[in-house]
């Protein structure tokens, strides 16, 4: 069965790598790509978008623009990882596929209110700033989203931004909080688990083998910024945080993980920004969302290889 999708990202090089997989998968219908700030800011994440979807020779998909700010934070942004355009790396050229005119928040208002129950997955890639003021704007929308698929958070492998934040929640914790308190089918990809999805020698080799565009672009993209977290964490590659989310609902067998409360921490200064795991059930608070703690990186790294080689 087809999925319909709708995929909210601030590209990114590893948004670009779960968006070229999407585009790629014959389970996943992407109805639209919605931009948000993060990453780099909100002119940068909607021009890398179009650049993914013309890279994937699919210049029809439409690209919305959306928040250009946290809803409460001044916009804090990421070049220091993903280079000053969001996707260093190599040099492409500006798309030509056009911007759609609508504001991507009143688009994906639209969309859902004319949806049937159930029936459209949202996957967040950035900040949840678009999909937190949708919500608030038109909560009857939340019958029509079947699952909110979202990359965020971390638990046992603390934060990236902060000791105990992750990027995408610590940007706009606010949003962040919004989406978990709503009530909907939550699925989260935390550092947990991407922590665990490497970009070693092979599995980059294996991309660069491909001999296409697509193949050298993320062969490209991926050892530009993995230089930066192997010096932090030391480790063989760097985390590939976003494609989680698109592989879960290709091969949702790949993950593991446990259905619990995670709050959000939006008020202290040391914190802010934490999603708060309760992944021993110590908190009596009702559980809000399926929080995975494991992957199958050889099986997500052959499915990225497999279906990229078909653009």
């Amino acid at each position: 069965m087809t999925r319909n999708i709708i995929i909210d990202t601030d590209p990114g090089q590893d948004d670009a790598v779960a968006i070229l997989l999407a585009l790629s998968s014959p389970e996943v219908n992407v109805l639209g790509i919605t931009a948000v700030a993060g990453n780099v800011p909100l002119a940068l994440t909607q021009k890398n978008a179009r650049i993914v979807c013309e890279l994937a020779g699919k210049p029809e998909t439409l690209v919305f623009a959306g928040c250009d700010a946290p809803l409460a934070r001044p916009l804090v942004t990421a070049e220091h990882v993903h280079g000053k355009t969001g996707l260093d790396g190599p040099q492409l050229a500006p798309p030509t596929m056009p911007l759609q005119d609508q504001h991507a928040v009143d688009w994906m208002i639209d969309t859902l209110k004319a949806a049937p129950d159930n029936l459209i997955t949202l996957c967040t890639l950035g900040p949840l700033t678009n999909i937190a003021t949708a919500l608030t704007r038109a909560p009857e929308i939340k019958s029509a989203i079947a699952e909110i698929v979202l990359m965020g958070g971390g638990y046992f492998e603390g934060g990236n931004i902060t000791p105990v934040a992750e990027f995408n929640i610590y940007v706009d914790p606010e949003a962040a909080d919004i989406v978990f308190k709503s009530g909907l089918k939550l699925t989260v990809m935390p550092l947990d688990v991407t922590h665990k999805a490497l970009t070693t020698k092979p599995r980059v080799d294996a991309f660069r083998a491909m001999g296409t565009e697509v193949g050298r672009m993320t062969a490209e993209w991926t050892d530009f910024f993995e230089r930066f977290d192997k010096e932090k964490y030391g480790s063989e590659g760097a985390p590939l945080h976003d494609p989680t989310v698109i592989a879960y609902l290709i091969r949702p067998e790949l993950f593991s993980g446990r259905h619990i409360n995670v709050e959000i921490e939006t008020t202290s200064d040391l914190t802010l920004g934490m999603t708060v795991a309760d992944w021993w059930g110590v908190s009596g608070r009702e559980p809000n969302c399926m929080f995975m703690g494991d992957i199958d990186a050889d099986g997500f790294f052959d499915l990225l290889a497999e279906r990229l080689a078909t653009l």
